[in-house]
């Protein structure tokens, strides 16, 4: 194995372009660009020179919360008259393209905080609670986390078996929720639970309620700079002011998963552009036989690949952003961009490893690191099978779940 010194580690590259043979840049707007420019610039000074540390030592960056809310990544869509951003969904997509092509699990943080807590917030919940709780979210003072997921619930959400109860002035809560981003350091939790009549509702659970306690998961292989953990609800007495009012059934849990979904795709298009610059450029540093190695068939052959498989996922998120802009995207449209970028982005993940060699599995370069978080994005929100048959049932109308 030739020593690491013979090809620059990625994180000593100064400069990103993305990829984009058809033009995409033709089609944005110049505040689309402002926030990504200003996100990649974040990415290279916050993130790029610390994730390969906090990975190898399964350490979420804490300390880039607050500064994820002072560049606007959290609640970037919410309007400004609650801390938002108020901004478009294309720059928010763009803003999480570049947030993962430094990390999955700081890509996961970003899109939890904006899709499955503040969303939630705004869309569901009172006057009150918009005031209370998204200014200080948004502004990275408080980190929230989403319970919907169970042991022994995961695709199937309706299975759930957290309850409550109503009590005179209170609900009072049980149960657990596990593989919940963000739970061993969330202030707030919007965890989803079952009524006496078996309804679902959404309840926001406040850090330092008596019986409401956090597990940090540990010995994970993927996403190990995420904080990922598990929600423990005993008797945990929630306030009736707490209820999302406008949250009823699982239908408004899948419409925060839709957002999230959403965010997703473009987070794993990010990770894909990374892996395949990474590749791009070592094959044109990398002598074998006297030249690069990029002057061999296979290799241009995975190149092109590649670059072709991102240049659908890019189309694909710019026509979903434009859907989402005019509030026409569906279920289903999200689900087919989710599952297909992530499927793309494992892909060139993969090509990446192989074209770096040994190398490919050292912490010098982001691509392992990247592929074996994309296997954790494939399962969440959603796994990679789940989303082919919320496409099959729209394509025949025939549910296949049961």
């Amino acid at each position: 194995m030739q020593p690491a010194t013979m090809t620059p580690p990625r994180n000593k590259v100064d400069s990103f372009e993305s990829p984009d043979f058809y033009c995409l840049d033709d089609l944005l707007m110049a505040e689309h660009k402002l926030v990504r420019s200003a996100v990649r610039d974040f990415v290279k000074r916050e993130i790029t020179p610390i994730v390969e540390e906090h990975a190898q030592r399964a350490e979420f960056p804490v300390q880039l919360v607050q500064k994820f809310g002072k560049i606007g990544a959290f609640g970037a869509t919410i309007p400004t008259e609650f801390g938002g951003g108020g901004l478009d969904q294309i720059s928010y997509g763009l803003m999480l393209q570049e947030i993962e092509r430094g990390d999955s699990g700081m890509r996961s943080c970003v899109s939890v905080q904006n899709s499955l807590v503040m969303y939630p917030i705004y869309t569901f919940g009172s006057e009150e609670q918009k005031r209370k709780y998204l200014p200080g979210l948004a502004k990275g003072e408080l980190l929230g986390c989403f319970g919907l997921t169970e042991p022994n619930h995961g695709s199937d959400p309706g299975g759930m078996v957290s309850n409550f109860i109503e009590r005179s002035d209170y609900y009072l809560l049980n149960g657990s929720k596990l593989w919940i981003t963000n739970a061993p350091i969330a202030d707030i939790a919007i965890v989803w639970a079952k009524n006496d009549q078996g309804k679902v509702r959404g309840l926001i659970v406040e850090r330092g309620m008596e019986g409401f306690t956090t597990n940090e998961i540990t010995n994970k292989w993927s996403l190990r700079a995420s904080s990922t953990g598990e929600l423990v609800l005993q008797d945990v007495r929630v306030p009736k002011e707490n209820m999302l009012p406008e949250a009823f059934g699982l239908k408004s849990a899948i419409k925060c998963l839709d957002q999230a979904r959403y965010g997703i795709a473009w987070g794993a298009l990010g990770a894909a552009m990374e892996c395949y610059e990474v590749a791009r450029r070592y094959a044109l540093e990398r002598i074998q036989f006297n030249k690069p190695i990029a002057s061999f068939q296979l290799v241009q052959k995975k190149l092109a690949e590649m670059l072709t498989a991102i240049t659908q996922a890019q189309l694909l998120c710019w026509r979903l952003g434009m859907l989402k802009n005019e509030d026409k995207a569906t279920t289903a449209q999200i689900s087919l961009a989710k599952r297909n970028n992530i499927e793309i982005a494992l892909q060139v993940a993969r090509e990446a490893r192989q074209m770096l060699g040994a190398m490919g599995i050292s912490g010098e370069y982001p691509v392992m690191r990247h592929l074996m978080n994309l296997e954790s994005v494939s399962t969440y929100e959603g796994t990679h099978d789940i989303h082919l048959l919320i496409l099959g049932a729209e394509i025949t109308g025939i549910p296949a779940f049961k």
